[in-house]
């Protein structure tokens, strides 16, 4: 599902608030830089309304932002629908215990972890990051949530790259994004 595929009209803004950069980090590479989004207030609120209206009374009550991106527009939804926030973090950045989840992005490969405790048996959680690609990190931050005993609830993006086939990853999590890139 996704906004963009539903025409709503703050969509186009926030399209055209992306900057693509080729060849970035490596070559062959397409970077969807979200920072230019962020630089107009406009379109960066309208990016976190869009999630918010569509979680809100969603009876989510953890929403989990992936580093470094999810942690830009996480807490503002969490915020706006009374959740708390967890970041998920790459390795050796949290300083009490954690757990950790290892996996394969597309150009290299990556680990996430999270505080032990963050999360308890039963809440229901959404993830949040900028970008789906092949899906590896959304995966990732869903087997912490649910080592820890989270639902999750649906994973939340602002752009999807459908050409690698992320959402095929997720094993039938419900996926919603703003925009597609081709």
């Amino acid at each position: 599902m996704s906004a963009f595929r539903d025409k709503d009209p703050r969509i186009h803004g926030i399209q055209s608030k992306i900057r693509v950069v080729p060849n970035f980090p490596k070559p062959g590479i397409m970077f969807q830089d979200i920072t230019t989004l962020l630089l107009d207030p406009k379109a960066f609120k309208d990016t976190v309304d869009l999630f918010v209206e569509r979680y809100k009374g969603k009876n989510i009550s953890v929403v989990a932002g992936i580093e470094a991106r999810g942690f830009i527009f996480g807490p503002p939804i969490a915020l706006e629908i009374g959740a708390k926030f967890v970041p998920l973090r790459k390795p050796k950045k949290l300083p009490g215990k954690v757990i950790s989840e290892e996996y394969v992005l597309e150009y290299g490969s990556d680990c996430l972890e999270m505080h032990i405790g963050a999360v308890e048996p039963g809440e229901r959680a959404l993830v949040v990051d900028d970008l789906i690609a092949t899906g590896g990190t959304l995966c990732a931050a869903m087997k912490l949530l649910e080592r820890a005993g989270a639902e999750v609830a649906e994973c939340a993006c602002v752009i999807e790259l459908p050409d690698l086939k992320g959402r095929e990853r997720l094993n039938d999590k419900p996926l919603y994004v703003l925009l597609e890139s081709h």
